[in-house]
């Protein structure tokens, strides 16, 4: 009876290349089965997950000694033990392409069970991007009927929120992908850092009434550069009551424009 071996690396022609450099057996002779294909995770931070290809050794003769090169990985059937125990000892056999080890299945690997529940999920992969930029912050999340809310607390906030809060932005971005990947109905999510959402929003706030009134006085148009979707909601709020102006996105991409407009005025026919 042949044995049957597992490799496992980055993808499968690394597992196939593991196997061949091994077994000292050429690529092209190896009879395999591709067990799984591998993933990597949200954007290589959560999830990873190696190729793994299980390889049939060719039958030895009893008359011939297997090569010195490939006795630790060959598996001798044994009257002693039945096909059960067979298949429980090749199956604990794992060949890492990284390591390059025989391990157990449970040495030697990182793996990653995700919950169903939505928030959860987020707030593991939240944990880990977090974790790989600043220590000792902590993450708490509060969900309600309009949107999952993601709040850190403690570390660095300002390498986590970067300038202009581009950094927040995009951790955010990998958040509501994570979030909604699993779930049919799309899940709005929001990240907060110290509260600087809310300084944020004011701050903006009040930038967009001064801009208006300056708007209104010179009679020309005023630019606030390029702004996310969040940021130009904001802008628009605060300004949609404002009757001396209108406002308007202009550009393409997710850093869009946005353009404060004094209104026409209509002055009297002489």
């Amino acid at each position: 009876m042949s044995a049957l071996l597992e490799f496992k690396a980055k993808n499968v022609g690394k597992a196939l290349e593991k196997a061949s450099a091994e077994l000292k057996i050429p690529k092209e002779k190896i009879k395999y089965e591709v067990l799984s294909y591998g993933s990597s995770g949200v954007f290589g931070l959560s999830g990873t997950k190696k190729a793994k290809i299980r390889v049939k050794l060719p039958q030895v003769s009893p008359d011939k000694e297997p090569p010195a090169d490939t006795a630790e990985f060959h598996t001798e059937a044994s009257p002693a033990h039945d096909a059960s125990n067979r298949s429980e000892a090749t199956d604990a056999m794992v060949i890492d392409g990284e390591n390059g080890g025989v391990n157990k299945k449970s040495e030697g690997q990182t793996l990653y069970s995700f919950p169903d529940d939505a928030a959860e999920i987020g707030r593991l992969v939240l944990q880990r991007i977090v974790d790989t930029i600043t220590a000792d912050a902590e993450i708490s999340v509060e969900e309600n009927a309009e949107r999952l809310s993601f709040n850190v607390n403690g570390g660095n906030a300002g390498i986590l929120i970067g300038k202009r809060g581009q950094t927040l932005d995009a951790i955010q971005t990998i958040i509501e992908k994570v979030v909604n990947k699993r779930n049919q109905n799309r899940i709005r999510v929001q990240v907060d850092i110290e509260g600087y959402l809310e300084t944020h929003k004011e701050n903006l706030e009040n930038m967009a009434l001064r801009l208006a009134e300056k708007s209104k006085k010179i009679g020309k148009p005023i630019s606030l550069g390029q702004m996310n979707a969040y940021d130009r909601r904001i802008v628009h709020m605060a300004l949609k009551d404002f009757p001396e102006v209108q406002t308007r996105s202009r550009g393409e991409g997710r850093l869009r424009k946005l353009v404060i407009f004094p209104q026409k005025r209509n002055y009297p026919k002489k």
